[in-house]
């Protein structure tokens, strides 16, 4: 069994139970984006994808009922995030639209949240209708953060540059600005203290919300009490199965197009979180083939 605190040289993500797949073959290819330039508080999100692929080798292959790893999995090589952040996001962007050629479902493994910029840009070249549902403890809205426009804060404000539809679950810090621009640009939101408070409401997305969608899940949207291996921790996150119940609420009725699980910084010995990290890619996986079924 692989050393979770080992990050070098990982495997292909759950490789232990499921042989990969050939590219042709495979529903999920699953790209490594080792990005951290621009973190602003704790660091080691460049070590977020080898962790999760090590984890990955840890999981049952049966997780609720099925198999999602049947559909077939391939691990492309990890994207090269050294050079200037234009450079590393068009490298990102290529990966997807390669996966996207095949007409497969592209998960990329992060790395910082600034990374989603590059599937979301793949995905629009591609002239398909798409919404992104955003999982985080941050609305990631700024305009610029320590004078970077493409900062991990500033993700989502780049997206709705594209005009891309946005619905935000489970933040718990904003900048008053974002909360200006949240309210003035009608961005869908469910706030982790409603959740608190009320749960989930049984549509949880607006009915105009694109059938299509593209999930980023950024880790720090769950508690840090389970989730303590992030940068930017928030107290009153999402718990386990409340992240699962707001997938399976999104996801129903809809298209996943493609998704993402960003920001784990693993702390070696502290290997729970890259399990839980793991297991969040693997249910998302298990949930657009129970909802393609």
């Amino acid at each position: 069994m692989s050393n979770p605190s080992d990050y070098a040289n990982p495997p292909a993500f759950h490789s232990d139970d499921l042989p990969p797949s050939p590219p042709s073959e495979a529903a999920f290819h699953i790209i490594p984006v080792p990005w951290e330039t621009s973190v602003s508080y704790g660091g080691g999100t460049a070590n977020g994808p080898n962790a999760i692929l090590h984890a990955s080798t840890q999981l049952e292959a049966y997780i609720d009922g099925g198999i999602p790893g049947k559909a077939g999995l391939h691990t492309a090589p990890p994207v090269n995030c050294e050079g200037e952040t234009t450079e590393i996001l068009a490298r990102i962007r290529s990966a997807t639209a390669e996966v996207l050629q095949f007409g497969k479902l592209p998960i990329l493994l992060g790395g910082e949240h600034a990374m989603t910029l590059g599937p979301i840009q793949a995905i629009k070249e591609k002239g398909i209708s798409f919404g992104i549902v955003q999982f985080d403890a941050h609305a990631d809205l700024r305009d610029t953060y320590q004078g970077d426009p493409h900062s991990h804060a500033c993700v989502m404000k780049r997206i709705f540059d594209l005009d891309i539809p946005i619905f935000q679950i489970g933040v718990r810090a904003l900048s008053e600005p974002e909360a200006e621009l949240r309210s003035s640009s009608n961005i869908g939101f469910l706030d982790a203290n409603t959740i608190d408070r009320s749960g989930f409401p049984k549509n949880t997305l607006p009915e105009d919300f694109p059938e299509n969608l593209f999930i980023t899940f950024d880790v720090d949207g769950l508690d840090p009490s389970i989730m303590p291996s992030t940068g930017t921790p928030e107290p009153g996150g999402l718990s386990w199965y409340q992240a699962l119940e707001g997938l399976e609420n999104v996801m129903r009725d809809r298209t996943v197009i493609g998704a993402d699980v960003v920001e784990l910084a693993p702390k070696p010995g502290m290997h729970a979180s890259d399990f839980i990290a793991a297991k969040l890619v693997y249910k998302i996986m298990d949930l657009i083939v129970k909802n393609s079924s």
